[in-house]
């Protein structure tokens, strides 16, 4: 948990960094808080019992324009996975995260596109079953490695809306050992996000 609020820290430090050198150049700078729904599962060989289910995501965000067309947009969210199991909505696993992404836009009057890594961090993992619900933080890697791509449109200071997909290259679940065989399930998040934004310039 300290490796994680040390790397929050040194991200924060660097869009303040970034914020004050580039409006020293006269450059466009935005800071911004942004919010939404999510439809999020767990894909791969071997999730084929789970189904999807909605949660919720929000953060901040430093959009860093660094040409006409061309911005980068580092964020700081709280975001909401996991899946149901099979059809049955009484039975799921809720993951949060705090997720990094740092994604490179394409703007053209007020429309962008994204994409670009992240990283997730887990902070909690529950298994849900009816009103009750089971600490399941140690089965699950606390590191996620992914990937964005998304569009929207975002007005220069006011309101925003977009979507964007979340893709994992790596798998949820820790190893764990079968007798002498070391066992991974193929096993990713993925999440689809509708989000709407509020940027301040």
């Amino acid at each position: 948990m300290k490796k994680v609020v040390l790397f929050l820290a040194l991200a924060l430090g660097a869009s303040t960094v970034a914020h004050a050198q580039y409006r020293g150049r006269g450059g466009n700078v935005s800071l911004g808080l942004k919010a939404g729904a999510s439809l999020t599962d767990l894909v791969g060989k071997d999730a084929s019992v789970f189904s999807s289910r909605f949660g919720f995501n929000a953060g901040v965000f430093a959009n860093i324009g660094f040409a006409r067309l061309f911005a980068f947009q580092p964020e700081i969210i709280y975001s909401q996975k996991g899946a149901h199991l099979g059809n049955n909505s009484d039975v799921s696993l809720r993951l949060h995260y705090i997720d990094v992404p740092l994604a490179f836009h394409v703007n053209t009057d007020g429309f962008f596109f994204e994409a670009g890594p992240q990283v997730g961090f887990l902070v909690a993992a529950k298994s849900e079953v009816g009103n009750t619900s089971a600490d399941a933080t140690n089965s699950f890697k606390t590191i996620d490695f992914g990937y964005l791509g998304g569009l929207g449109y975002q007005l220069k200071h006011g309101l925003g809306v977009g979507l964007r997909y979340n893709g994992e290259f790596t798998n949820v679940y820790k190893n764990y050992l079968v007798g002498p065989v070391t066992v991974q399930q193929r096993t990713r998040n993925s999440a689809f996000q509708l989000y709407a934004t509020y940027s301040f310039n």
